[in-house]
């Protein structure tokens, strides 16, 4: 991922929720086409596939169009948004259960989100990694390297203390340094490649 991206998105989703006064309908529809497909990407880690996620961004669109100055009023309107998809969501995902309980808790087991890793060395090896991770620390990892929220952000968004947060994304970053550590020395790469952090690598 490109290091200019995140701030070009950032200013322009800005510049978006500040025109939700002034044209609420056209400004919505402007942060639909900019922030969808990360959202979907971010929804995709709660439900497992890629239609309920795009059900849960249209859903949670929605709701806000019928309030958008609660976004445009939002002290933190990216991480606002992203918490209004995650909780619909978890909607979805709950109507699933009712009725299948058992065929959606193995479902959730094996489906993750496509995650695209741009280092070319270890993508496919960091994408099975990071499959391989609980969801709660997958969300967290997502949400800290591809949204670069903070902590207290997730905390928010996530509904857990940072404690809680924090201690997720740690266990992640161990298992994926750990494994990472094992793909390097199983390829037989010099150790330099070693000093390249987990971080950057997920990012």
């Amino acid at each position: 991922m490109s290091n200019q991206f995140p701030t070009d998105f950032h200013q322009e989703f800005r510049s978006c929720v500040r025109r939700l006064t002034k044209d609420p309908q056209k400004a919505l529809g402007e942060l639909f086409d900019l922030a969808a497909m990360r959202l979907v990407r971010l929804a995709m880690s709660v439900t497992g596939n890629q239609a309920d996620a795009e059900d849960a961004v249209q859903g949670a669109f929605s709701r806000i169009a019928g309030k958008p100055r609660l976004l445009a009023r939002a002290d933190a309107p990216w991480p606002y948004l992203i918490r209004a998809v995650r909780n619909e969501s978890l909607r979805i995902v709950q109507k699933r259960r009712t009725t299948r309980l058992g065929e959606i808790d193995t479902q959730c087991e094996k489906d993750t989100a496509e995650f695209t890793v741009q280092r070319e060395e270890t993508a496919a090896h960091v994408q099975r990694i990071l499959r391989t991770l609980p969801k709660a620390q997958y969300e967290v990892v997502i949400l800290k390297h591809w949204e670069e929220l903070t902590f207290a952000e997730i905390a928010d968004v996530l509904g857990k203390s940072q404690n809680t947060v924090g201690s997720r994304y740690r266990y992640a970053m161990e298992k994926l340094q750990r494994s990472l550590e094992s793909v390097v020395h199983d390829t037989g790469r010099p150790n330099q490649k070693r000093s390249r952090t987990t971080s950057q690598v997920v990012r």
